[in-house]
């Protein structure tokens, strides 16, 4: 028998060797992609489409004051309706997508915001107004909350969660910068009915893409979250929603930590969604700026948001959460003092500094107000997080509702300015107060 040749021998194992190394980089390369970030990509996209009606209401105020001769405090009223069931409903909806899973409940919820943003396009009533904006639109967007954002991330990821909070939390942004250039266009250009039935068609639109590609737990396609060292089998679906949400109320509130960052994230809801998002066309449209300058504004504050917020995520899963907070609050205090002075029938370098630097504050304060649920609250945290979200929109509520009234009443925005100023240095003094988890109780957690 003849003998191979030592040299045939050495490139024979030298080339097995070679494809079993491209192998494994081949498999490591289609394993570098966890679901989880796919999971991630389809929960933007929803908030996106979702984020649609967010960006109406405060081109609402002027149209339906003309048309139908309601006064300003009775259109935001029902905005003020809609802010509080936002947050009202989130920690139910955190506790029923434990119950049924985020498919089916985020589902029926852009049901009901197409349902109540369509039904609004025969309304002839201010209670109809209050009924289909402020409680159908109201209680499907609770159920699209960032609650839902936190649920996904605390299933799906158990590294990057605060980058993953900062990007999904940048998606509502994202929805605001697409939809009110075209909303505030239609509002101007037509009249506020198609920009209402655009709404309803884009929630619609997000429908099947959830029903499809979302999934609610990592063992329903038999991986671990991403990070994660184990494998962890999928909970069986938790009875009794309501009351575990209840529940979960009543613990947390014997904490303090708890009432610092609802108190905190009530500010936060009063100076974004309750006084910009809601007033700032309006009040920009008083000292004669025209609607679409003045919601294209808006939308930049969206890109910056992104910006912001991601930034935030980032910085988050590296510093202390409390003081990052503290820093948001004071910052966007400061800015809103300034802006009386800002408000003008053009757009000047000023504004556009203000809103630059107030689209990077808009809701970067989200990542780091969820890392801190996620430290004292454990597996609690998505259900705590919705009832620190329902403080938040019961602030924007209440702001929405009373910046109306001033302007009634005084004829201009100037004091409802000064007052959420002065609110927002109050929550940076609060989110220092924070105590920090002790590590022995961590380690127990």
């Amino acid at each position: 028998m003849r003998r191979i040749p030592a040299a045939i021998i050495y490139a024979v194992t030298q080339t097995t060797e070679a494809a079993a190394t491209a192998e494994d980089t081949l498999t490591r390369r289609r394993r570098r992609i966890h679901r989880a970030w796919f999971v991630a990509a389809v929960t933007f996209v929803t908030i996106i489409g979702a984020a649609a009606f967010r960006s109406l209401p405060g081109l609402l105020i002027d149209p339906l004051h003309q048309e139908f001769g309601w006064s300003r405090g009775t259109i935001s009223s029902a905005v003020s309706i809609n802010l509080a069931l936002y947050g009202l409903t989130a920690p139910f909806a955190a506790a029923l997508m434990d119950r049924f899973g985020i498919r089916k409940v985020v589902a029926v919820a852009l049901t009901m915001i197409a349902i109540g943003s369509g039904l609004t396009y025969w309304m002839t009533a201010a209670w109809q107004l209050l009924l289909c904006w402020g409680l159908l639109v109201g209680l499907g967007s609770g159920s699209m909350a960032l609650a839902f954002a936190a649920t996904v991330t605390n299933r799906w990821f158990t590294e990057r969660r605060g980058l993953v909070t900062g990007i999904l939390t940048a998606a509502s942004a994202s929805g605001q910068l697409i939809f009110l250039p075209v909303l505030s266009w239609m509002v101007e250009e037509h009249d506020w009915r198609p920009a209402a039935v655009t709404v309803a068609l884009a929630a619609l639109a997000v429908v099947p893409f959830v029903w499809l590609l979302l999934r609610d737990h990592p063992a329903d396609v038999g991986l671990k979250p991403y990070g994660a060292t184990e494998y962890v089998p999928k909970p069986p679906p938790v009875t009794g929603a309501a009351r575990r949400a209840v529940t979960v109320l009543f613990k947390a509130a014997r904490t303090g930590p708890f009432w610092l960052l609802a108190g905190t994230f009530a500010i936060c809801g009063a100076s974004t969604n309750g006084l910009i998002q809601t007033h700032f066309v309006p009040a920009a449209h008083d000292e004669h700026m025209p609607v679409q300058a003045a919601a294209s504004l808006l939308a930049v504050i969206g890109v910056f948001d992104v910006v912001g917020t991601i930034a935030s995520g980032w910085f988050t899963d590296r510093y202390e959460a409390r003081r990052l907070l503290a820093v948001y609050y004071a910052l966007r205090g400061i800015s809103l003092l300034f802006l009386p002075m800002l408000l003008a029938p053009s757009v000047r370098p000023p504004m556009i500094f203000f809103i630059v630097f107030y689209g990077l504050d808009w809701v970067a304060t989200v990542p780091p107000t969820v890392a801190l649920c996620r430290e004292h609250y454990g597996e609690d945290s998505a259900i705590v997080f919705g009832w620190v979200l329902a403080s938040h929109q019961v602030g924007a509520a209440l702001v929405a509702f009373l910046g109306g009234v001033a302007r009634d009443v005084f004829g201009s925005y100037d004091v409802v300015w000064y007052a959420s100023g002065a609110l927002c240095a109050a929550a940076a003094l609060m989110a220092l107060v924070i105590r920090r988890r002790p590590a022995t109780e961590l380690a127990v957690a």
